[in-house]
């Protein structure tokens, strides 16, 4: 098919739904909580909810949008994030609210997968990679650029209004596919679902050992993450800083991730990647360690706090692409699916981290050295296992 000029930016726009729903309303933790009057860290559930939605909804789209086409699952996904948004925008409670970001996630994961797979209708080659180029820019700016925006609209605006804007973001989205995109899918090369095919198909890529040792590896890359991104509203109050500086500090922290997986393609060429993985891991369990005993000893100022958070997240952007790429490569027959099933892994860890930093949250910023540790801590065991895997490989 010819590319429309416009496609690029049509399916940037939708494909930015992800990320900035995930950190735009961060720096409005504490006035979500102030607002039901509960204690610090109870609205890490919402953030919770939203990954496990999405990890949930991953999988579901992923199935439609190769049964139905393109063009229905994408509007009926950003309808349900448009009606959910609204939910909670309106939402009495903390219940409420993370009910309906769980339903805004899945009605967002649309937006997420469906424009890959509108990009592979349409082109192949070249033509394909420099618009995927284009929507992975758009997924590593999104979220430098989200919780900066968000925190800066608290000082004029409530956190309400921040889920307003999310619906009105998701309503011009609609709008934009139902006028602008067509149906890429022909009927004659779609499939009907074969749900226990496809359940078998995902036990199997599981079992292997390859795939599990590096899913587990990235996954745990992604707790240690969103370890500070879902804790990071307690610097509000442990630092005494506003919602815009935290903005701020988040958009610091994610430089060094894309930072570091952009390098990563000239450090695999100079060190190879056994070498290059080690490395990671090596400065996410330094960060991790170190921050632990830190701050259980002192009151680590703002900087060297930040300090270990960026060692840690430029360590995870090494990671994150390389265990992904070795987890595909015994699977290029189901490429597909083992890359739904990484995806859906990283989001239920992001959502387990949520959850257990909520639960350990007391106001400080402990709960989240203790959490990033927890995260590094089967990230080394991932490393060791690997090794051992790749040594069997090697005799085999």
């Amino acid at each position: 098919m010819k590319i429309p000029r416009w496609l690029p930016y049509l399916l940037g726009f939708l494909t930015a739904v992800g990320p900035v729903s995930t950190d735009f309303y961060l720096p409005a933790f504490t006035m979500i909580e102030a607002d039901f009057h509960l204690p610090h860290g109870s609205a890490q559930i919402t953030l919770a909810s939203w990954f496990l939605g999405f990890a949930c909804g991953q999988m579901m789209q992923g199935a439609a949008t190769d049964w139905l086409g393109r063009r229905r699952p994408l509007l009926l996904g950003t309808a349900v994030y448009t009606l959910a948004s609204v939910g909670c925008a309106l939402s009495p409670g903390m219940g409420s609210l993370a009910i309906c970001r769980f339903f805004a996630a899945i009605g967002g994961a649309a937006s997420s997968v469906i424009p890959r797979a509108v990009v592979r209708d349409h082109a192949d080659g070249h033509a394909a990679a420099g618009i995927m180029a284009q929507l992975t820019l758009v997924m590593g700016v999104a979220p430098i650029l989200a919780p900066t925006a968000g925190g800066l609209l608290l000082l004029f605006l409530s956190w309400r209004a921040l889920f307003w804007i999310c619906a009105g973001y998701g309503l011009i989205g609609l709008t934009l596919v139902y006028f602008l995109l067509p149906e890429t899918l022909p009927p004659a090369a779609r499939h009907q679902v074969d749900v226990m095919a496809a359940v078998r198909r995902y036990i199997g890529i599981l079992r292997e050992p390859n795939f599990a040792v590096h899913a587990f590896m990235t996954s745990s890359g992604i707790f240690t993450l969103f370890a500070f991104v879902a804790g990071s509203p307690v610097l509000i109050l442990a630092y005494h800083i506003s919602p815009a500086r935290l903005g701020t500090l988040l958009m610091v922290a994610a430089i060094p991730y894309i930072g570091g997986a952009q390098l990563n393609p000239r450090l695999l060429a100079r060190f190879g990647t056994d070498r290059v993985v080690q490395f990671a891991i090596t400065g996410a369990a330094v960060a991790g360690v170190s921050l632990f005993v830190a701050a259980s000893l002192w009151r680590l100022p703002l900087t060297v706090f930040m300090m270990f958070i960026m060692l840690n997240t430029a360590s995870v952007g090494l990671i994150m692409p390389n265990g992904s790429i070795a987890a595909l490569s015994r699977h290029s027959q189901s490429a597909g699916s083992a890359s739904a099933l990484i995806g859906t892994l990283n989001f239920i860890s992001a959502a387990l981290c949520g959850t257990i930093g909520g639960i350990v949250a007391n106001g400080t910023i402990r709960p989240i050295t203790e959490v990033l540790l927890l995260g590094t801590t089967p990230l080394v065991i991932a490393q060791l296992i690997r090794l051992r895997v790749r040594s069997r490989m090697a005799r085999a």
